[in-house]
């Protein structure tokens, strides 16, 4: 009986998250908007994110009259929130040595890879003074997009991570935690990715494949989501996972700055070099947690953390 209310309450969650998401899609398109960094397309990416959480507090507190603390809204601090803090930089960084090995790939201190991809969005006045302030700067601008991001992932990309995060890690992870640990965190990812489609298909993450994205998408979100859900669970608070989102859109940046070559599918967290790490990221978690932790996840029900 339990598992029927949770496989319904889910339904409803998805369902609605995906009409009203779409919606905006569609509706931001077809009146004729393009995403790219003009104010109304960073607007619709803002509507977009919040979707999820709009949606969880309807079905949450309005539809089943439940308490929206049992989503998980914990500000308890402990060590889980450092590392959803500081580990997308981690693996920025490693994604970027990744991209590296790859054939065509090369590291490229004057980020010449940066300013073609910015060539395409900017103007060349806008793209000059950019050179110049780089030019200008006394340390490397990678150091100083790190502290940007560091800075940016615990507060407004964590506020922005959290439109997201109490849908997907506050109320579906716990409907879905019947399910165990791997199987929630796979059928989460999957309806997770295809909800970045409409989005995706304009050009967002893969400018260059835009269809073929939609994919890599989906298997980018598929690997994310045992690592977001697991630092959820072990922090027991879908505020760390908000803050791992954030840090991780914050920062996502840095594994592309000194890369030049490749294309949006090889390099970059979104692309295969990113999927290789967070595929390690994935094997440490089953290792820590099948072996080294005194509190593992992957042994109790998630529904009742």
């Amino acid at each position: 009986m339990e598992t029927r209310k949770n496989i319904k309450k889910s339904v409803i969650f998805i369902g609605l998250t995906f009409f009203l998401s779409w919606l905006i899609a569609i509706i931001f398109y077809i009146s004729g908007g393009r995403l790219g960094t003009t104010p109304q397309a960073v607007a619709v990416l803002l509507v977009y994110m919040f979707v999820p959480m709009t949606i969880a507090i309807i079905v949450q507190r309005f539809v089943y009259r439940e308490p929206l603390k049992d989503l998980g809204i914990s500000w308890k601090l402990n060590r889980w929130f450092l590392v959803a803090w500081l580990l997308p930089a981690v693996i920025a960084f490693a994604t970027l040595g990744v991209s590296l090995l790859f054939p065509g790939v090369e590291y490229s201190p004057e980020m010449t890879g940066l300013f073609e991809r910015f060539s395409s969005i900017l103007t060349p006045e806008q793209m000059e003074q950019l050179k110049m302030q780089f030019a200008a700067s006394p340390i490397h601008p990678i150091w100083i997009a790190l502290l940007q991001g560091l800075v940016a992932g615990i507060t407004i990309n964590a506020i922005a991570g959290f439109g997201e995060e109490l849908g997907w890690r506050g109320l579906l992870q716990k409907e879905l935690g019947y399910l165990g640990f791997w199987r929630s965190s796979a059928v989460i990812g999957i309806i997770w990715g295809i909800w970045h489609a409409p989005i995706i298909i304009q050009g967002y993450n893969y400018p260059q494949h835009p269809l073929a994205g939609v994919f890599m998408m989906t298997v980018f979100t598929l690997l994310l989501s045992p690592i977001f859900g697991y630092v959820r669970l072990k922090a027991r608070s879908v505020i760390a996972a908000a803050i791992i989102h954030g840090s991780l859109n914050a920062t996502a940046g840095l594994a592309i700055m000194v890369v030049a070559g490749g294309n949006d599918l090889m390099i970059g967290v979104t692309g295969l070099a990113g999927f290789i790490v967070l595929l390690i990221v994935n094997i440490a978690i089953f290792v820590y947690d099948r072996f080294l932790t005194r509190d593992p996840v992957f042994s109790g029900l998630i529904s009742s953390i």
